[in-house]
């Protein structure tokens, strides 16, 4: 079994097999992928499952989770959003979770998730989405660098 192991002072130990990432807004701007994300998400799959959720709306999640070498989840149109991220988030094993969103569809899933991660992007971040993650980071980059060198995430999350 892959997993990042995260050892949290006062809180104990998480285990995470999946990663869970919104991506219009997160890891993508006007529908292209940000700078840097490609290399991370390379590493990242390495020691868990990725997984990129997505209404899709720009037609390019399938394009975007090939080239980033990660699965991708699609959601229903006629179903909400938030709703589908939190189930999907749940379907996965919530408590082996690290969720990473910034829009008010992702508070849910941040919510859910053993970890949540509200990213401060170029599209802004919701405050719904804000108040439900475990910590808050300036960027998709700095997000998915506390996965890969996870002792960085002790003190902030420590009890």
């Amino acid at each position: 079994m892959i997993v990042i192991i995260l050892t949290i002072p006062g809180t104990g130990e998480l285990r995470i097999q999946h990663l869970l990432i919104d991506v219009n807004g997160t890891i993508s701007l006007d529908g292209e992928p940000l700078e840097g994300v490609a290399e991370r998400l390379a590493q990242l799959r390495e020691q868990v499952t990725v997984e990129l959720v997505s209404a899709d709306s720009r037609g390019r999640l399938g394009l975007t989770a090939q080239a980033f070498g990660v699965g991708s989840h699609r959601l229903e149109a006629d179903r909400p959003e938030a709703e589908q991220k939190a189930a999907r988030c749940q379907a996965l094993g919530a408590g082996s979770v690290a969720a990473i969103g910034n829009g008010a569809n992702d508070a849910g899933m941040v919510q859910a998730a053993a970890l949540g991660i509200a990213v401060l992007g170029p599209e802004g971040l919701s405050t719904r989405t804000l108040q439900a993650a475990d910590l808050m980071v300036p960027s998709i980059l700095a997000a998915l660098d506390l996965l890969l060198y996870p002792q960085r995430l002790s003190s902030t999350l420590e009890s």
